[in-house]
């Protein structure tokens, strides 16, 4: 049939080929934070009892000296041999995890005597980090030096993790 073609419009101009765009990772598929492990923490800890008297009241220092972020879940948990249960935590200490960056460190204060029964002496601390869930392992017990002899009872207790010194000792400066 014989006429002219129909009128047709031109397509419009196509966008011009990009190469597509790489996708970000997503923040939780390669930074994910995962708990501290022993072998890339270091523990340190000590006496904030007066030079000359009994060590009573420590502070216990973890620095993160991976390079990686990680968790620091609960409280140290505390465990001497033969003991029947590890050191009690105090309640009303701050309790959400900790994340440590490369290089920074978190404390816990441990108060060593104020029971007066069952008194322990030991120059050595067990301690084991805590892995989210209350009562779970991130790690073997690791032996800590303490300043010196420092005898322990069943009054014992210790903080959660916290960044500040300061609020850790608040718990157990007073007793």
């Amino acid at each position: 049939m014989g006429g002219p073609e129909p009128h047709q419009r031109p397509a419009p101009p196509a966008a011009s080929p990009t190469a597509p765009s790489p996708t970000a990772p997503s923040p939780t598929a390669t930074t994910a934070v995962v708990a501290c492990a022993a072998d890339g923490v270091a523990f340190s800890a000590t006496s904030q009892d007066e030079e000359g008297k009994s060590v009573r009241h420590l502070l216990l220092t973890v620095t993160n000296t991976g390079n990686k972020r990680c968790h620091l879940y609960q409280y140290p948990y505390l465990k001497f041999a033969g003991a029947r249960s590890p050191i009690a935590v105090i309640k009303d200490s701050e309790d959400a995890p900790v994340t440590l960056a490369p290089g920074e460190k978190a404390y816990a204060a441990l108060l060593a005597t104020g029971g007066r029964m069952d008194t322990y002496d030991t120059d050595i601390l067990p301690l084991s980090l805590q892995g989210p869930d209350p009562g779970s392992k991130a790690s073997e017990p690791l032996n800590i030096d303490l300043p010196g002899q420092v005898p322990f009872d069943d009054g014992a207790r210790v903080t959660y993790w916290t960044t500040a010194s300061g609020l850790a000792l608040r718990f157990i400066m007073t007793s």
